[in-house]
């Protein structure tokens, strides 16, 4: 059986999709993005074959035996429907010990038709009949197997009187009434899972609430293999609970609009399971992500991070540690049909690639600083004088002498490392070009042979005409932008002259500054040429 859904879009379209039994979908998004509404926007499709599980609420047990007669039963579950139709279901359940005692019921009611079945087969003399229906596991093997499966010691068993009990690692039998919160939620997923009719949809909201990562991810994926019959929907802020499952499509959630007190639509988007030409790295990035992503070099502490969050707001920036990572996650997105609906740029440092390259990265969303690293954006010229005005109004002075202190503290720093910056920009030139020009697939197959050459020695001496003819110029702009100077103590010297004790002072007040002041960081993003009235598209 399949389940055809229509969730009405911001935009005014609708996103029209099917699940079939053997079928899971995760609805991923923050607190206030409209999960709640939308999982009760499915419950409304499908109420006589849906059966909703409250794992984010708290729940417990009322008694660890049936306390319900079969009417009582029916009539509890009748209301519950009832109640899961409101609209107040979303935020509200008045039910929570009723479903915990149902769950209970439907657990000790399976296995009591199990041993009933089996000894109606053995009274008919139907022995064969008999000893295949005893090779289906009870539900409560099925549930311990679980449970040992998702690092859980516990073992839940029913005694006389039929009281359901637990056991830690073959200890003394204790009610499953004095389960930990998160053991309570495992058995209670379980039971509800295990003993729902076939072709039923299960709605799980937050499994991972009351479950550590180790419990969650384990439970739900044995769950989902012992129950091929069913098709689940599962709420959830984590994002590697949709990584971790096989056979599942993945409803990104960012946010939601209401009208009076009911959401009209969401903004939304589903990324299928089929998507195998993305790894789960990227697929990690993009879940949770907004729909424009800026992929950067560094880590999540470096400084490119922290500058890029202030100039591209609304954008997800994504660290990956080297050029070529982010070259290949940009690719890997824009070139997989199924994330049409993502946004991927990507910032590279401009390690002095030649115009033609950076042109040819351009045109693939990848933007080359125009400078040598994140660094000479923080340490351009226009900014050091912008926050050199702020500075006066903290220590006194001129802006004019603390710019000037600091043009000289940074020639001065930069004449005593000339030659190994000079190597420095030759090592990286000569390496990009050595991979540039080793042979493709094809020119492999071609067989031609490729000579490639590098007069060393005449490449660093041009790099130190250069740097020189800078230097003796005061030409800070050049050698900032192309040249490694956060190798020397330059930028400390910077950040000193300038009025503060260090340079992650220094930094920080950068932050600041384009933080307060619109036009710095109007001036921040022409840097980055038209990256940023791409990324706003």
């Amino acid at each position: 059986m399949s389940f055809n859904f229509r969730i009405p879009k911001i935009d005014k379209t609708n996103l029209e999709f099917s699940i079939s039994a053997g079928q899971n979908l995760f609805v991923l998004g923050a607190n206030g993005s409209g999960k709640s509404s939308l999982m009760h926007h499915f419950f409304s499709a499908y109420p006589d074959k849906c059966r909703r599980i409250s794992a984010h609420r708290q729940t417990w047990f009322s008694s660890s035996s049936i306390t319900l007669s079969p009417e009582q039963k029916r009539n509890t579950e009748t209301s519950i429907k009832g109640s899961d139709h409101s609209p107040q279901s979303r935020w509200k359940d008045d039910y929570s010990a009723h479903r915990a005692s149902i769950a209970i019921y439907d657990l000790i009611d399976a296995e009591n038709i199990r041993a009933r079945s089996i000894a109606s087969a053995v009274d008919a003399k139907q022995i064969e009949t008999a000893l295949a229906r005893s090779k289906v596991d009870a539900p409560i093997k099925v549930i311990n197997e679980l449970l040992k499966l998702s690092n859980i010691p516990i073992e839940i068993s029913v005694l006389k009187n039929e009281n359901v009990v637990a056991s830690r690692n073959g200890g003394t039998h204790y009610s499953v009434a004095e389960l930990s919160d998160g053991e309570r939620n495992a058995l209670l997923i379980a039971a509800n899972v295990l003993t729902v009719e076939p072709g039923t949809l299960v709605l799980i909201d937050e499994p991972e609430r009351h479950l550590h990562r180790s419990i969650t991810s384990p439970l739900l994926c044995q769950l989902f293999a012992k129950r091929p019959d069913c098709t689940f929907i599962i709420s959830t802020h984590d994002v590697s609970l949709a990584l971790d499952s096989f056979v599942s499509n993945t409803l990104l959630i960012r946010d939601c609009r209401y009208e009076n007190s009911s959401v009209s639509g969401w903004d939304t988007d589903l990324l299928s399971s089929n998507s195998t030409e993305i790894d789960d790295e990227i697929k990690r990035d993009i879940l949770g992500s907004r729909r424009s992503i800026l992929f950067v070099e560094g880590t999540d502490r470096s400084l490119d991070q922290q500058l890029y969050r202030i100039i591209f707001p609304n954008v997800s920036i994504i660290p990956k540690n080297s050029c070529k990572v982010v070259e290949q996650s940009v690719t890997g997105v824009r070139e997989t049909d199924d994330l049409h609906w993502v946004n991927a740029f990507g910032i590279i440092d401009n390690d002095n690639r030649p115009s033609t390259e950076i042109e040819s990265l351009k045109a693939k969303g990848i933007f080359a600083l125009s400078s040598h690293s994140v660094e000479s954006v923080y340490y351009h010229p226009e900014i050091q004088s912008r926050l050199a005005v702020r500075q006066i109004s903290v220590i006194g002075g001129k802006a004019e002498q603390l710019i000037a202190d600091a043009k000289a503290a940074l020639i001065t720093a930069i004449s005593q490392h000339i030659q190994r910056l000079c190597e420095r920009v030759a090592e990286r030139a000569i390496r990009e070009s050595f991979f540039r020009q080793i042979p493709s697939k094809d020119g492999i197959s071609k067989g031609t042979p490729i000579s490639i050459n590098f007069d060393i020695k005449e490449i660093v001496d041009d790099e130190k005409s250069k740097l020189n003819d800078f230097i003796k110029k005061s030409d800070i702009s050049s050698i900032i932008a192309r040249y490694p100077i956060r190798e020397t103590p330059a930028l400390k010297d910077i950040a000193i002259k300038l009025g503060f004790q260090n340079r992650e002072q220094y930094e920080n007040a950068v932050r600041k500054m384009l933080l307060e002041d619109k036009d710095c960081v109007e001036f921040v993003r022409s840097i980055f040429g038209s990256l940023f009235s791409e990324i706003s598209k």
